[in-house]
């Protein structure tokens, strides 16, 4: 969802961008590309691996980027130790590259016969070979339960532990179809390897640190952007961007607001936004897209207080984006936006 994603970013010269799930650039170049001349670009990925490949799809803009080797959970002491920020749009897109599916040895498909390893980066301790062949019985169907909405996921969990040790994911992905049965359009095994997945790199806990530290490094009027591909991550960013889009949180039969709570972001996409049968031809991996997107704006507590040029605002420009958000015009800060489409969610 590349031009989606773009439009959404409302990516222009000389700004300043953050892909956090850099993969092999392809989101990385694009912006680089639309946002010169001048534009900068911070890259993040947990795997050492996808990082040299995007460094070799970014030739030409040298000088124009800086890749770093971490997981987008550490993303605001990423930009602040290497002093990027604010920045005009963050871009996370949660899904896996194509070469995490097909590379040998990573454990994330059950396509190839490989260790059950699943590690985003092989600095990380827990596998999934460790979880399958260790943990209890309980332990594994919550784990299938939770990640993967596995409705069979304590007979699987019990035919796991009755079958130790696992060696492999062809042994992993056999054991769960004979479980499961070939009665839907996917897999049998889908859910039981999203959920490993998910359990092993501490996927939805980390993302919802991600989101809360996102918005801290926009600039008044930034993007962020996130494109998920289940219905956990899904529901993670849209009840994040309900609850930051609103100045008060608390329960309806309260007489008073007591949260204190302000909000941060507009959504610019009530209706989530998904591919289109043009991009489902080229690339059927993206079917279970979903992108979501939310602008900063200026609270009434931001916008009481002396703000600072690091904002993107000046005594002069302040009235203008504030009147430019209540009308849900162009800012100063991402010049040239033009409207999301309204695509129905598949």
């Amino acid at each position: 969802m590349l031009e989606e994603t773009l439009q959404a970013l409302a990516v222009g010269p000389g700004g300043r961008y953050i892909d956090g799930t850099t993969g092999a650039g392809g989101h990385a170049r694009a912006i680089l590309e639309m946002s010169a001349p001048g534009g900068q670009l911070l890259g993040i990925d947990a795997d050492p691996a996808s990082l040299e490949t995007a460094q070799q799809n970014l030739a030409g803009f040298e000088g124009s980027y800086l890749l770093v080797n971490d997981n987008f959970s550490n993303i605001e002491s990423i930009c602040r130790a290497n002093d990027f920020f604010p920045v005009h749009g963050i871009i996370l897109d949660l899904g896996l590259a194509s070469m995490q599916l097909t590379a040998t040895g990573r454990g994330f498909s059950f396509q190839h016969d490989t260790p059950l390893d699943m590690r985003f980066s092989p600095d990380q301790k827990v596998t999934a070979a460790e979880i399958v062949n260790t943990y209890s019985e309980s332990e594994i169907a919550n784990i299938l339960y939770r990640y993967g909405e596995e409705k069979r996921s304590r007979a699987i969990a019990r035919r796991i532990v009755e079958s130790r040790p696992i060696r492999t994911t062809t042994e992993l992905a056999s054991l769960v179809a004979k479980i499961v049965g070939h009665g839907e359009d996917i897999h049998p095994a889908t859910r039981t390897f999203q959920a490993l997945r998910i359990a092993v790199n501490e996927e939805l806990t980390r993302l919802e640190s991600a989101l809360d530290q996102s918005v801290r490094l926009l600039g008044f009027g930034g993007r962020l952007v996130v494109i998920s591909y289940h219905s956990l991550e899904d529901r993670i960013v849209k009840q994040f961007f309900q609850q930051d889009s609103r100045d008060c949180v608390c329960p309806s039969d309260l007489p008073e607001c007591r949260c204190g709570h302000v909000a941060r972001l507009r959504i610019l996409n009530k209706k989530v936004i998904t591919p289109s049968d043009e991009e489902l031809r080229i690339n059927p991996r993206s079917r279970s897209a979903k992108l979501r997107a939310a602008e900063r704006i200026l609270s009434r507590e931001e916008d009481e207080v002396s703000l600072e040029d690091h904002f993107f605002l000046t005594a002069n420009n302040r009235s203008l984006v504030r009147n430019c958000l209540e009308a849900g015009s162009p800012t100063p800060v991402a010049p040239g936006v033009t409207p999301l489409p309204r695509r129905a969610a598949m």
